[in-house]
């Protein structure tokens, strides 16, 4: 159970200690725990992490991409991470939103230093990646200003204003930065929904979400291996399952907000297993 609120605390990080004790949901962060814990153990992982990490960001680039509508097989992405291929010169709208996914996924791995000291700038840059080619380039790694809209994830409601937005992610920050002392899976759900409601980005606010969502699940100690594929614990119940979530939260009622945080606590329960499935691959050699 998390501390309490020193005097002073931030709204958004109190928010966020009284919403881990809501009925049922201590048991839920502790099962979640346990089964990163489990991972973490893993045979494969005493000499192999690094392996089994750049596995787990390819397979959760490809479910990443899926939750957006965009389906590659996992060999094709594995090859172009890996070098032994290149995307097309011409690329067709999916491959524009892969290549968006594989870039901010594979930026978590170079973020992750960065995020609890500067959580804004860890967002910019994977923004900056997750977007390139899909918005201008003046605005890429940067939140909406004046009246510019967002039309993503129009199931949510409407978009708040570019005002009300930088607002949101002031409190997201204070969020990010107190991580460390929440429940990490806590954290990161509110974070990863926040970022999703308030969509303070042009294009890619979901993709964003789910990547930054990975890099806390591994900064914040939950899951330090890396291996843990977190997008593929958001996607195994299916797209409408994680949307509905997500609407969930958008109510702002505790049973709403429970809910998401609950899907959270099982996403990532689901992503350790995935893991497990990735180091049992390493181990046995089987990754193409």
């Amino acid at each position: 159970m998390p501390p309490a609120p020193a005097p002073g605390g931030s709204p958004a990080v109190d928010a966020v200690v009284r919403l881990s004790e809501l009925p049922g949901l201590p048991e839920q962060v502790e099962a979640a725990r346990a089964a990163c814990t489990r991972l973490r153990w893993h045979n494969a992982l005493r000499r192999r992490t690094a392996e089994a990490a750049a596995e787990s960001r390819v397979r959760g680039a490809v479910a990443s991409a899926e939750l957006e509508g965009a389906t590659m097989p996992v060999d094709a992405v594995r090859d172009v991470v890996r070098g032994a291929a290149t995307w097309s010169s011409d690329p067709d709208p999916v491959e524009r939103v892969v290549r968006g996914v594989v870039g901010a996924t594979a930026e978590t791995e170079h973020v992750a230093g960065l995020v609890l000291r500067a959580p804004l700038q860890a967002l910019a840059r994977l923004h900056t990646v997750a977007a390139a080619g899909l918005v201008p380039d003046a605005a890429l790694g940067r939140p909406r200003v004046g009246d510019e809209e967002c039309a993503e994830l129009t199931d949510l409601g409407p978009a708040p204003s570019a005002a009300e937005a930088a607002v949101r992610l002031r409190g997201l920050a204070d969020v990010v930065l107190a991580t460390p002392r929440l429940p990490v899976v806590v954290a990161a759900a509110v974070v990863h929904a926040e970022l999703a409601s308030v969509r303070p980005f042009l294009r890619g606010n979901a993709v964003v979400a789910r990547a930054l969502d990975r890099v806390l699940v591994g900064a914040g100690g939950l899951d330090p291996t890396g291996v843990a594929v977190t997008e593929a614990g958001h996607a195994a119940e299916g797209g409408a399952a994680y949307l509905g979530a997500l609407a969930a939260y958008g109510r702002g009622d505790a049973v709403g907000v429970g809910l998401w945080v609950s899907h959270c606590c099982s996403a990532v329960q689901a992503a350790a297993r995935e893991g497990e499935a990735v180091a049992d691959a390493v181990l046995a050699g089987r990754l193409d």
